[in-house]
């Protein structure tokens, strides 16, 4: 019997080439991957909006915010499959102008702060880092809107009292640096950025240290997209969610044998490995990510992302059938 086929669009992450190049592959399946290029935000923008819209792709990189909140709403047209391409700390993508008086997290508390979205999986991390520190959602007063070029906001939607949309037109770091708005999330750096002239910096001097106490205390290292799969592909055979997956945790065995075995991606990546857990960036649906997972329910349905409290079995509901 043939191979199935499966076409699933990706970012260009050096972290999934295993399956980009075939060395790693689904049990019984040809794996057409379609990636962006270079890194490029739009690309990825592009590719993401493909995994929902394009009736050719049968699988790919989707937001867990957006998927959540389908999940909300009854709409079951794609599963999750718990396969994480991009994981990310989020100390680092808290911005200020230089100069600013907010000198710490906490100085946020009744201030003004820019986001490019209220629902994506990456401001939903956001949230609970604010947290950690001691400052809550509607102690802030958010902005939502674009942050500069490329364009990735997420502005559309029904809005908390302390929410609202930034003034058309209006990017937000230029608004950073005017001093209309207090702070800045993004998860590229804004164009303007120098980690010492500015005129836009980050907040958090210590971000290693920080991250890593969030991480010793949380145990989260906080995952932002999965991968999502048209139900009717998965309806015509539902062992392609295990064995898909299955792919993804063999993909990141050996990504991870790869990089401890030549450690030259930087100056001081085999240093790096030393302090790193094998299985920080694990795919599946183990304990630890279970728990993560949990987090992230939780903290959706607290921002009002969802009307009722998603469980992990629910939201992962069609691949633990398969599985």
């Amino acid at each position: 019997m043939a191979d199935t086929t499966l076409t699933v669009t990706l970012a260009d992450y050096a972290r999934i080439m295993p399956l980009v190049t075939g060395a790693v592959a689904p049990e019984g399946v040809k794996l057409n991957v379609v990636t962006g290029r270079e890194g490029s935000w739009p690309d990825r923008a592009s590719l993401l909006s493909r995994a929902l819209t394009d009736p050719t792709v049968d699988a790919g990189e989707g937001s867990m915010g957006q998927h959540l909140a389908r999940i909300g709403r009854g709409d079951r047209r794609f599963i999750a499959l718990p396969a994480f391409p991009l994981r990310n700390f989020t100390a680092r993508d808290l911005y200020v102008a230089k100069g600013s008086s907010v000198r710490t997290v906490k100085d946020l508390i009744g201030k003004r702060v820019g986001m490019y979205s209220w629902t994506a999986s990456g401001s939903i991390w956001y949230r609970h880092f604010l947290r950690w520190c001691g400052v809550e959602a509607d102690q802030i007063q958010w902005l939502i809107g674009d942050v500069d070029v490329p364009q990735i906001s997420q502005s559309g939607g029904d809005f908390p009292p302390h929410v609202k949309s930034a003034p058309a037109g209006r990017a937000l770091s230029e608004m950073l640096i005017a001093g209309e708005i207090d702070a800045l999330y993004s998860p590229p750096r804004p164009i303007k950025y120098h980690p010492a002239d500015g005129p836009i910096m980050r907040l958090v001097a210590d971000i290693r240290g920080t991250e890593a106490r969030y991480f010793a205390e949380t145990g989260v290292y906080p995952p932002q997209h999965l991968i999502v799969m048209r139900r009717d592909v998965w309806e015509r055979d539902k062992s392609l969610a295990r064995r898909l997956t299955d792919a993804f945790i063999r993909n990141n065995e050996f990504f991870e044998r790869q990089q401890r075995s030549f450690p030259y991606v930087t100056p001081w990546h085999d240093l790096e490995n030393e302090i790193s857990a094998p299985d920080y960036h694990a795919d599946g649906l183990d304990a630890t990510n279970r728990r993560t997972m949990e987090l992230f329910c939780e903290m959706g349905f607290a921002l009002g992302l969802t009307p009722k409290l998603v469980s992990v079995d629910d939201y992962f509901a069609e691949y633990l059938e398969s599985a």
